[in-house]
């Protein structure tokens, strides 16, 4: 599990350019990302099952810049299987399955190409070492891989500002308890980012690699245009990343409830307290990235009735039934 800063940790933080989901020059892009912090064989060992998380939003075609490119997915696979591990895909998306949302955006082919099954996410509850909650229902297939490699796409999100490593995680909370926390705490974004940080926490990720070749800006996370970035980053310290690409997009993290929450927590550090072995972020900044043209509430904007409902719901369904199995 992660732990807060110390004055003598230096995350290591891979950015380089990338133009092209061409497979044979992403494949050689990749290995160039990942050499500085061992290559693949650092973080996978043979026979670990490794789960590859990508952001599987939606069933929008990829170029609509809404999920990540399947293309991505399948090198990083494979490289995974050169390094002995043995992957698998999976994700919760909020509307649909993942074996649905991959069929319909094309990413199942490239994952049967590769030979990676595609797996459906189940709840579990496990503690955490967050002062302002002390569990949280997370997916048994991401807590108990033997690494997670997480896959987020880059993109503006109208409700939290930008999407990046720690909020594609949130993609390992079971599909009616996303619900239930746009809910809950839909009234109080930052709340909302520490529940997204502590989840990432939880999960910890072995190892994140951002697409960020193409992203998403303006109205994202859906309806947001897309936007050649040409930049890949990666780094096992996923604060630190999205920090990065926050700092290449000239973004302040205080208006980003998850970076502002990790730097809270003291998970995230300043630019100058990382270690960058390729590209620094002022040399692939852009300074005229689209942020969301207006906020949307995390709930929703739901009436007070439909979120009595949820949490009766999540009382009924969730809650209760989780605490008598803890009592068993």
């Amino acid at each position: 599990m992660l732990e807060p800063m110390s004055e003598l940790t230096k995350p290591i933080v891979s950015l380089l350019k990338a133009d092209t989901y061409e497979v044979e020059i992403l494949q050689q892009r990749l290995v160039a990302l990942l050499e500085p912090m061992g290559g693949m064989a650092h973080f996978v060992k043979p026979g670990d099952r490794v789960l590859l998380k990508p952001n599987l939003l939606t069933r929008s075609r990829p170029t609509k810049g809404c999920t990540t490119r399947p293309e991505i997915v399948y090198c990083v696979a494979k490289m995974v299987q050169a390094a002995g591990g043995e992957p698998f895909l999976g994700d919760s998306p909020a509307f649909g399955s993942a074996k649905g949302v991959a069929e319909a955006n094309g990413l199942m082919a490239w994952a049967n190409k590769a030979g990676v099954p595609v797996v459906e996410m189940h709840g579990k509850r496990y503690p955490i070492a967050g002062d302002e909650f002390d569990n949280l229902l997370l997916s048994k297939e991401a807590m108990e891989a033997d690494v997670v490699i997480n896959l987020p796409k880059l993109k503006s999100h109208v409700q939290l500002t930008m999407s990046m490593g720690v909020k594609n995680l949130f993609g390992c909370v079971p599909g009616k308890m996303k619900a239930w926390w746009h809910m809950e705490a839909g009234k109080d974004a930052q709340r909302f980012g520490t529940m997204l940080v502590e989840t990432a926490r939880a999960i910890s990720p072995e190892l994140t690699i951002i697409d960020g070749i193409v992203g998403q800006e303006g109205n994202g996370p859906v309806n947001g245009e897309p936007r050649d970035l040409g930049i890949l980053g990666a780094s096992d310290d996923v604060f630190a990343l999205d920090r990065a690409i926050a700092e290449i997009l000239s973004i302040n993290p205080q208006i980003v409830p998850t970076l502002a929450q990790s730097i809270r927590l003291g998970l995230c550090p300043p630019i100058d307290e990382m270690t960058f072995p390729l590209n620094h972020p002022s040399e692939l900044a852009f300074a005229d990235w689209k942020l969301p043209e207006k906020m949307m509430p995390i709930d929703f904007g739901a009436p007070r009735v439909l979120r009595s409902t949820f949490k009766h719901l999540y009382i009924r369904f969730i809650k209760e039934p989780m605490a008598a199995y803890a009592t068993r």
